[in-house]
């Protein structure tokens, strides 16, 4: 899991990421190591971040936690 700060509808959130999410959807294999689950989040984080305000729009409560099913449309 990664943890971060985001900033969606003019609001700071707790935000992060799980593991699963970064290895369905970002490339990282299993059982990566932190540093390249770090570089998944680096990469991907456009895309997590456009998750981050859907799911705010959906529920305002914090802190927000991305699962691999936020990414599948």
């Amino acid at each position: 899991m990664v943890l971060f700060m985001a900033v969606a509808h003019g609001e700071t959130v707790q935000c992060a990421i799980t593991r699963d999410a970064l290895e369905e959807h970002f490339w990282t294999p299993v059982g990566a190591t932190d540093a390249r689950l770090l570089k998944a989040y680096m990469d991907g984080r456009k895309r997590i971040a456009a998750a981050v305000e859907r799911k705010m729009l959906r529920d305002r409560r914090a802190p927000i936690v991305l699962h691999a099913s936020d990414f599948s449309h």
